[in-house]
């Protein structure tokens, strides 16, 4: 009996070693339960969020004052100025503008299409971003061509002086088989956090875009040469909508080729319907621009509320969207609704008077809709650099092209980012958050999120996510997140088109993209440990590679890791 019990007390206290062992080695990425969140001060934020919002104000200034933000414009130079000047109104301090790099700015003020013949009417297109404008209303035939190479270019020699060249194939316009507007179902939220494996290879974008960036610049040179009036591309939506780009020519000194237009599928198609069997379509065309070439210098708006704990102020929680946009409309969706979100959360734990132990910077990005050019620069300017290419050939090349070079350099900042938060995805309310991997993470955002289960978010998946600022922080091995929002008619209406205006926000889901926003920034502030981060990114192996972001391969780091082979801290 005696053996026995001593049995039995061994067998209970080696699993009370056992659990105790459990409990040590999952101290590093804690369960949800664990995670502290604080109700009281949840309650406040909903309270000022909901009851006093601002964000519809904010945003209102931003699209229906200011209007659409074209990095380099004066809209956005003003856009710049204002939100600095409100963030500081609002008390937040060190209010400033910081400046990288740009080139040329641009902005028009008219874009004027008419089909002279067979019959007058006015047609409905725009101008692509940093293409000349005409010498007034210009009139000339309209011509379909094919060109694909620059081997192409020989057939078309000495046949398109005056002519409008239609660049592209006639458009296929299918009967709508989804809905316009879109919210996430609960199935489609639960198969959202299903982990999915990509064998996509690193660098095929890079390849891609490469060709037909030189396409493109050596097409410019042989329009201008061979004196065509203006270029016509379709749509990439129907519907009347206008989805416009630019043509990637920022350089004062770099050939910005003949005026670009982007035309609406249906007006587009008629005019190659008519040209068909020899017909002819007599076009005028009217489109004033502008270079503004005095500052080749793009701003990002910064300010903080500063930090209170003397061991943790220098430590920093980031928040951020980007404050330009195209220019086919006001850039509502895309992304002033992301730039009232994050001016709003602030405000509200302003408005609380909210000391954080850790300090609470907002960033707005420019340059974003040209390949993540402010968030880069914020990057490189505080956290972590690359070093340049010596090859001549990729000097050449603008900087999101070059091949990504190793070592990775961290700087002192490096060490002191808790976090990024970012919101990029239209007018949409917050779903939840994609974690990029980062398993440590999922739990913390798991109980951030607990609160705001009555408000629809609560979807953590650890899906990556790309084509946004917070892939210039993941990029560099930090934890740099995107929200998951309500789709809403964002890619199928409003997504860099005429439609982008403040009609299409919905003012109930800002207000409560704020309220999650703000919570999630107050507590990554408070909490006693920065979050934690994934490995540092190692210079890429050749094979099969995960999701890729924008232009940039990614990667990432935990707080307290060594620098991984591929990484070299500055002092």
């Amino acid at each position: 009996m005696i053996r026995i019990v001593e049995t039995i007390h061994l067998v209970c206290w080696s699993r009370v070693a056992a659990w105790g062992l459990a409990s040590i080695l999952l101290l590093p990425g804690a369960l949800a339960g664990d995670e502290p969140v604080d109700l009281e001060t949840v309650t406040r934020i909903r309270e000022e969020g909901f009851r006093r919002s601002q964000v519809m104000e904010t945003v209102a200034h931003l699209t229906d004052v200011i209007g659409p933000r074209l990095t380099g414009s004066p809209q956005m130079k003003a856009a710049n100025d204002w939100t600095r000047d409100k963030l500081e109104e609002w008390g937040l301090q060190n209010a400033h503008l910081e400046s990288y790099e740009f080139g040329r700015g641009w902005s028009f003020s008219r874009a004027s299409v008419h089909m002279l013949e067979p019959h007058e009417v006015p047609l409905l297109a725009r101008p692509r971003a940093w293409a000349p404008g005409t010498k007034g209303a210009v009139r000339g035939e309209a011509m379909r061509v094919e060109i694909k190479s620059e081997e192409d270019f020989e057939k078309y020699r000495g046949e398109l002086a005056g002519k409008i060249l239609f660049l592209d194939e006639p458009a296929e316009v299918e009967p709508p088989d989804d809905q316009v507007f879109n919210r996430y179902t609960p199935d489609e939220l639960t198969e959202l956090t299903v982990y999915e494996i990509s064998d996509r290879r690193r660098g095929d974008f890079r390849k891609r875009y490469l060709k037909r960036w030189k396409l493109r610049k050596a097409l410019a040179d042989f329009l201008v040469e061979e004196k065509a009036l203006a270029t016509v591309e379709v749509s990439s939506r129907d519907g009347g909508l206008v989805r416009v780009g630019g043509t990637g020519v920022y350089d004062k000194d770099e050939n910005p080729g003949v005026t670009a237009l982007v035309m609406a599928v249906e007006h587009y198609n008629q005019i190659l319907r008519l040209l068909e069997d020899d017909g002819e379509v007599k076009l005028e065309i009217e489109v004033k621009s502008r270079f503004h070439d005095k500052d080749n210098m793009a701003y990002n708006t910064v300010a903080e509320i500063p930090g209170s704990d003397a061991a943790r102020k220098d430590e920093v929680v980031l928040v951020g969207a980007h404050l330009d946009s195209w220019h086919a409309g006001t850039g509502a969706t895309d992304n002033a609704a992301g730039s009232a979100v994050a001016m709003e959360a602030v405000r509200i734990l302003q408005a609380l008077e909210i000391q954080p132990r850790r300090t609470i910077r907002i960033a707005l990005w420019s340059g974003e809709e040209q390949g993540l050019r402010g968030s880069r620069a914020y990057v490189r300017q505080h956290l972590a650099t690359r070093p340049e290419s010596e090859d001549p050939e990729q000097l050449e090349l603008p900087r999101f092209l070059r091949e990504p070079q190793w070592p990775l350099l961290l700087e002192p900042g490096h060490a002191k980012l808790s976090v990024y938060f970012n919101l990029d995805n239209g007018s949409g309310k917050i779903r939840g958050i994609y974690a990029q991997d980062n398993v440590a993470a999922r739990p913390i955002f798991e109980a951030w999120l607990e609160p705001f289960h009555d408000l629809e978010a609560d979807t953590v998946t650890m899906r990556r996510t790309g084509g946004t600022d917070h892939t210039a922080f993941d990029g560099v091995g930090l934890p740099g997140f995107q929200f998951i929002q309500d789709r809403l008619d964002y890619f199928s209406r409003t997504h860099h088109t005429n439609m982008d205006v403040y009609d299409h926000l919905q003012s109930k889901d800002l207000m409560q993209a704020s309220v999650v926003m703000a919570s999630f920034l107050y507590h990554a502030a408070m909490r006693e440990e920065m979050l934690p981060r994934k490995p540092l990114p190692e210079e890429p192996p050749e094979g099969p590679e995960g999701r890729e972001s924008k232009e940039d391969p990614s990667g990432n780091a935990r707080p307290d890791a060594k620098p991984a082979a591929g990484a070299q801290t500055r002092p």
